[in-house]
């Protein structure tokens, strides 16, 4: 969390290897980004990150079982070999009856479960999710918040995510604050039991 330009959204970018730092380094999975080649960085990011976007993102002529077999079908691998683990997905998402559907075919929250299990159908090592509630109502929103923290825990994937919302930042087990680049205080909202307002409250106290 941070306000705007506190780069919040540079720093998933840095991990997910979209841009390079300017000074130290980035270490994800063992591999030091720096040392990589382009084509390297990309397969990385390919096969150990997963990706949620505000806007969703999805194929518009594909189905959502094509949309989450996406990553998949890019990496070369053949459609026997990973119909069952999209099947997997779309029933953890609540979507297997929705899996012929075209996005425009689903709601908002829909469209944002099918972009979900997208982003953790290459069995990755961390999910990064840019504001993936920020296109969404409360009650859908509240629905993605309550499937990435389950995800995350029956899945056993690490999720970052930016938000300017206290409301998901309460969801997380770690909430880091930002300020001009810099980490400048963090919270621990399971642990303390602490409510989206007494988020809000160390935010505006920044």
């Amino acid at each position: 969390m941070g306000p705007s330009g506190s780069g919040k959204s540079t720093l998933l970018h840095l991990i997910g290897g979209l841009d390079a730092p300017t000074d130290g380094d980035v270490v994800l999975g063992g591999e030091r980004l720096a040392h990589l080649s382009d084509d390297e960085i990309t397969i990385v990011r390919r096969r150990q990150v997963g990706f949620v976007f505000q806007f969703f993102n999805l194929l518009p002529t594909l189905s959502a079982a094509e949309n989450v077999a996406l990553p998949l079908l890019i990496d070369g691998k053949r459609s026997e070999d990973y119909r069952g683990r999209v099947d997997e997905l779309l029933d953890l998402v609540g979507l297997a009856d929705r899996r012929h559907h075209r996005p425009d075919q689903l709601s908002g929250g829909e469209q944002q479960r099918v972009a979900i299990a997208r982003a953790f159908v290459t069995n990755p090592k961390i999910v990064l999710a840019d504001e993936p509630t920020g296109n969404l109502d409360s009650r859908s929103g509240t629905g993605v918040l309550e499937m990435l923290q389950r995800m995350c825990k029956e899945l056993n994937v690490t999720v970052v995510m930016v938000t300017h919302d206290p409301r998901a930042a309460s969801y997380a087990d770690r909430v880091v604050f930002l300020q001009d680049g810099q980490f400048v205080r963090e919270l621990f909202p399971s642990d303390q039991g602490l409510s989206p307002q007494e988020i809000m409250d160390v935010m505006v106290a920044l």
